[in-house]
């Protein structure tokens, strides 16, 4: 039987293995176009760095309560239940069966007997699996495990990076709301003694309706907060797994921390996002199917058997049954359909290949525009600081004079416009360079590592 299974073997061959595009290669740069710090790599738990226990706090109720990312632990399960089925293959199926029988029958001299019957048996069958398509089935059954485990880390890292993310929102529109608050309140202060000074007849009614004008203007940025802050709350909300509902607030904006920037090379990151972990393993999943894809050209040989007893009223002892075979499974003629399948196998871990480049090529850019991020962002802070000081000091000197007589209420008026702009833009810049840091550390891979993986497999 094995001697004609291999003639077999040589006489269908599947043809030579196409190897994976050259245009697929992953070629890392020697580094980042950015210099990275001198800091150690990121660490789990990333996001302690900014500073904020009630961060910390939503954070952890995200990571366990999200609904995407119990999805994704559904997911996990699905394939790991399938890994044990490709498994399963690989071993003898035995089963057993117990037919039983009745019957009445009627003798030539008119007088009725009954008969009883029951042959309970054992069959057993085992795919040898010579050419290996059940090993490499359930070869590429496990790389879909390791794929999904890595999907499921991708998840969780998103929701950790969104969630600190949108908490940075939170507090950039809690600040927002204040500075609207306090300037309001400085054109109320404005407004009133516009009026006292039009009343007594020291100014004109411009000046009266410019301080209107322009209170009736700051006063619409309160409600325009209040609205964002209630939508960046219900957002947070979401994100831990809540009804919508209020947000306990930590550190203002100004207290949060930047995390210094980390070191690495952008060869490291091929090991450190669990992302391009899943599409390398998608990668050798589709490898393995092809594998088993082209096993499947070769002659397939099984064996088969049966042992069971006969018990009848009609017999005076019980009988012993037995057989054992083996079949051997060639395909002679199919109309191309193995080769056609077998081309679509290539098609796939080709398709797996390039997607694997493409995750990796996004993975250095997020790198680096997050990098850019964190260094720009945390100029313009520092310039739009600088502009904010000054503003404040313009409109301290304006206020006097306009007080004082000595000038109009529209050099107030610009003086105010200018602080107002540029307190907004410096919280809207603290807030670009947090959640820069916060993509930096996603895009970093969040402290995730092949080997822990592994070691939670274990």
């Amino acid at each position: 039987m094995l001697l004609a299974a291999g003639s077999l073997a040589g006489c269908v061959r599947p043809g030579p293995r196409a190897e994976a595009p050259a245009a697929a290669a992953v070629v890392p740069p020697p580094a980042w176009r950015t210099a990275l710090g001198t800091g150690a790599p990121i660490a789990p738990g990333w996001w302690r760095a900014f500073g904020d226990p009630q961060l910390e706090a939503l954070v952890a109720r995200a990571l366990a309560n999200n609904p995407d990312i119990a999805i994704a632990a559904a997911r996990v399960e699905e394939a790991r239940a399938a890994e044990a089925l490709a498994r399963a293959q690989l071993t003898p199926q035995i089963g057993g069966t117990v037919p039983e029988t009745q019957g009445q029958t009627l003798s030539p001299f008119g007088t009725p007997s009954r008969a009883f019957g029951a042959q309970p048996g054992v069959t057993a069958s085992f795919d040898l699996d010579l050419f290996g398509r059940l090993r490499q089935a359930s070869r590429a059954a496990r790389a879909q495990l390791l794929a999904s485990e890595g999907a499921r880390d991708t998840v969780r890292l998103a929701v950790a990076a969104s969630t600190a993310s949108a908490y940075i929102t939170l507090r950039a529109l809690d600040h927002r709301l204040t500075v609207a608050r306090d300037t309001l309140a400085a054109r109320a202060d404005a407004l009133r003694i516009a009026r006292r000074r039009y009343e007594t007849g020291y100014s004109s009614r411009l000046e009266y309706r410019q301080a209107q004008a322009e209170y009736a203007a700051t006063a619409q940025l309160v409600p325009a907060a209040e609205l964002a802050i209630a939508r960046s709350e219900n957002a947070l909300a979401l994100l831990t797994g809540d009804a919508p509902r209020a947000i306990p607030r930590g550190a203002t904006l100004a207290a949060l921390r930047v995390p210094p920037i980390p070191d690495g090379l952008p060869a490291d990151l091929l090991r450190r996002r669990p992302d391009l972990y899943q599409a390398e393993q998608t990668l050798v999943a589709a490898d393995r199917s092809l594998d088993s894809q082209r096993a499947a050209m070769l002659p397939n040989v099984s064996l088969t058997g049966s042992a069971g007893v006969v018990f009848s009223t009609l017999l005076a002892n019980p009988v012993a049954l037995f057989s054992a075979g083996a079949s051997i499974l060639a395909p002679i003629f199919d109309g191309g359909r193995l080769a056609a399948q077998q081309r679509g196998a290539v098609a796939r871990r080709d398709q797996a290949a390039y997607a694997y480049r493409r995750a990796a090529l996004t993975a250095f850019r997020e790198v680096e525009d997050a990098i850019a991020g964190v260094r720009r962002s945390g100029e313009q802070a520092e310039d739009l600081a600088e502009q904010a000081r000054a503003a404040r000091g313009a409109l301290e000197n304006a206020t006097n004079r306009y007080r004082a007589g000595y000038s109009s209420y529209l050099e107030q008026l610009d003086a105010q416009r200018n602080l107002l702009t540029a307190e907004l833009s410096l919280a809207q810049a603290e807030a670009d360079r947090l959640t820069a840091a916060v993509a930096l550390a996603q895009a970093l891979g969040g402290g995730w590592s092949e080997e822990e993986v592994r070691a939670m497999r274990r």
